[in-house]
């Protein structure tokens, strides 16, 4: 049984007749302002106030955003599906630009290490394609390439471990979460299976500041638990997939956890206390 009723959660934004329409989101990220902000299928890069009052269109990639993050100068790093590349939203001038190559197939989630000046991105690369799953690039150029060469099958969210050591990545094709170390010379280690039977298709990853992993799962609608050496066990499930609806990326801010929907046009809050 799921540790939390499905009331815990609540529409925080309803986009469906905004404008601009807050079109099956994927990726959501926290602002240090407390806003939340998420992409849309149609590329668009949203703001949303901390209160659900009101919400603004910040740029778009004309294409299909998928996971952003920030980083601590709060540029917003987009994923984009329709061109293969991630785009970089520059907080300075207000302007949204591609910021990567060409040779990524489906950059799906970004991850900000500022503390090594990289970027990670996990390359979900599409079903039944199975390949290396992370490439890195600096944060000062925007250069580079495939970083774990490691087979993965559909790389899809990521996070940081708590203690900056190495990568959470989803591999949604096989329902499981592996971790790949960051070796001291800044190179890949060999990836481990960290989480397993995540049934049935993981989505997004987040830790808490206890060390709690949450992964969403976009089928069904459901997201998992792991506290440091628990099981894993369901934190909350929406049978209807309508409050909770298909969710793929998730973040935390306080004890709330924010869902972007892939499946409708909201973002959803869940009271974790």
């Amino acid at each position: 049984m799921p540790v939390l009723p499905t009331t815990a959660a609540r529409v925080f934004f309803d986009g469906l007749f905004t404008e601009p329409r807050v079109a099956h989101p994927e990726g959501i990220a926290i602002h240090s302002d407390g806003s939340i902000w998420c992409g849309t299928e149609w590329g668009d890069l949203i703001r949303i106030a901390s209160d659900g009052s009101r919400h603004q269109l910040m740029g778009s990639t004309g294409g299909f955003a998928l996971g952003i993050a920030f980083d601590s100068q709060d540029n917003c790093y987009v994923c984009d599906l329709r061109h293969a590349a991630v785009f970089r939203y520059a907080a300075a001038s207000g302007t949204l630009a591609r910021f990567t190559p060409q040779g990524i197939l489906v950059p799906n989630y970004p991850i900000v290490d500022e503390a090594r000046g990289y970027l990670y991105v996990s390359d979900s690369r599409g079903n039944n394609n199975i390949g290396p799953g992370i490439f890195r690039y600096s944060l000062d150029t925007g250069e580079g390439g495939v970083w774990s060469t490691a087979p993965m099958d559909f790389a899809n969210g990521m996070a940081m471990a708590p203690d900056g050591k190495g990568l959470y990545v989803v591999e949604s094709d096989r329902s499981q979460v592996s971790y790949v170390p960051i070796l001291a010379d800044g190179s890949a280690g060999r990836p481990s299976v960290a989480v397993s039977d995540v049934n049935n298709v993981p989505d997004g990853l987040a830790f808490g500041p206890d060390g709690t992993l949450y992964i969403s799962c976009y089928e069904p609608s459901r997201i998992y638990r792991q506290r440091p050496d628990g099981p894993l066990e369901i934190l909350i499930e929406d049978p209807a997939a309508t409050t909770i609806a298909h969710p793929t990326n998730i973040a935390l801010k306080g004890s709330t956890l924010y869902t972007a929907n892939l499946g409708r046009w909201h973002i959803t809050a869940i009271d974790l206390s």
